[in-house]
């Protein structure tokens, strides 16, 4: 495979173990993403309507699906790339020896998405090149987010620009069956129910926010996560997930949606192994080693994405919420935000895990569709749709 003498760029990037309020401050620590990298997003297409229909859990499974598709190849060439969640789809920055490998495991995604949940997935990509002809800014930086987890964090428009470049053109798709090389969906871990709150009577949110002033990005986005640290607490304290609550299900249903992400089809091994070994997972996590499992997916969840937006999924009371709305109501009065929210009774939780011990991550999205209904509202605001 060739290579583009950049590979390492994201991997050699320092971990920065400061509040995220400081590190929007520091420009300097934020580096330019390199012109020949490319930048792959994937959404569900009609997902608000999907998420209307009750479908909200199949369609973050195939956008987990896509995230686990596109870390398997860089994880062959050891490659470490910054990707993002975000619920109905996910954003992938990559080096140029990658691309060809990436496209061609997410079109097979796709083909396997669309024939079997009759979801179609879209997936484009754009150059970094483009984006700064465009004289856009894409620039990025690491957070240390706790004990074991860090995240890219994305400054500037380069993101959502692309977002719009891709959305806005028709996309041509390889034939079915044009590539030989196996999709490696390997990791692919959906087995847990909804999960409520730390404590009762708490509440889930979904939020994003985006800046309406990109010269002012940073400071508008301190102000808000200054605000959701004063009113929440920290991410440890806010967190939507807790051990007490995490709950395995064994349902052949829900098994049958992972095997079909993972295998691409009906695999009666594979439906019976699986099931087995989630009944004998439920007895694994009661172990001192499936304990400290645990508490490391608590760590390891991935609850707050900043992609040039913030998006992040946090617990509190609903007086909590009331509090923080009025602030953002305030900002985007004044002209410095625009902002979506979606409040759920729990959340879900999708995972890729490689091994048990420190190579895994866990995506959180608000029950019922939280990230993707919130992104229905944003849109609306930005469009004019909804008076601020």
């Amino acid at each position: 495979m060739s290579t583009s003498g950049n590979e390492l760029f994201y991997a050699r990037l320092p971990i920065n173990a400061i509040p995220l309020s400081e590190l929007l401050m520091e420009s300097h620590l934020f580096y330019s993403v390199p012109e020949n990298w490319h930048i792959i997003i994937t959404d569900v297409k009609n997902s608000t309507q999907a998420a209307l229909d009750g479908r909200h859990q199949t369609v973050n499974l195939v956008a987990t699906g896509s995230i686990v598709a596109a870390l398997n190849v860089a994880y062959k060439d050891n490659i470490l790339i910054p990707f993002f969640f975000g619920g109905d789809g996910a954003t992938f920055i990559i080096p140029p020896n990658l691309l060809s490998s990436t496209l061609a495991a997410l079109h097979q995604h796709r083909e396997n998405s669309l024939t079997n949940f009759q979801l179609d997935l879209r997936v484009g990509h754009v150059p970094v090149q483009e984006i700064y002809k465009d004289e856009r800014t894409l620039k990025i930086s690491k957070l240390k987010t706790s004990d074991l987890f860090n995240i890219p964090v994305i400054l500037g428009d380069g993101l959502n620009h692309a977002e719009r470049i891709i959305k806005g053109k028709e996309i041509g798709y390889p034939e079915a069956s044009g590539n030989d090389q196996e999709l490696d969906m390997s990791g692919m871990h959906c087995r847990w129910d909804k999960i409520k709150p730390p404590s009762n009577g708490n509440e889930v949110i979904s939020l994003l926010v985006s800046a309406r002033n990109m010269d002012m990005q940073s400071q508008a986005f301190r102000k808000v996560m200054e605000a959701i640290d004063r009113i929440y607490g920290s991410q440890e304290v806010r967190k939507p997930i807790s051990i007490n609550r995490l709950r395995m299900v064994s349902s052949f249903k829900r098994i049958n949606a992972e095997m079909r992400v993972r295998m691409g089809g009906f695999k009666l091994f594979y439906l019976t192994r699986t099931w087995l070994t989630t009944l004998i997972g439920k007895l694994y996590f009661r172990t001192k080693k499936g304990k400290e499992y645990l508490y490391k997916l608590v760590d390891m969840s991935d609850t707050l994405v900043i992609d040039g937006r913030i998006n992040t999924v946090i617990t509190g009371s609903a007086a909590q919420r009331e509090e923080l709305t009025t602030l953002l109501e305030n900002l985007e009065r004044d002209g410095e935000i625009f902002f979506g929210l979606h409040i759920s009774t729990a959340s879900v939780m999708s995972c890729y895990v490689r091994n048990l011990e420190e190579q895994h991550v866990h995506f959180i999205d608000g029950a019922d569709g939280g990230y993707t209904k919130a992104a229905g509202v944003l849109k609306k605001k930005i469009a004019g749709l909804i008076p601020v």
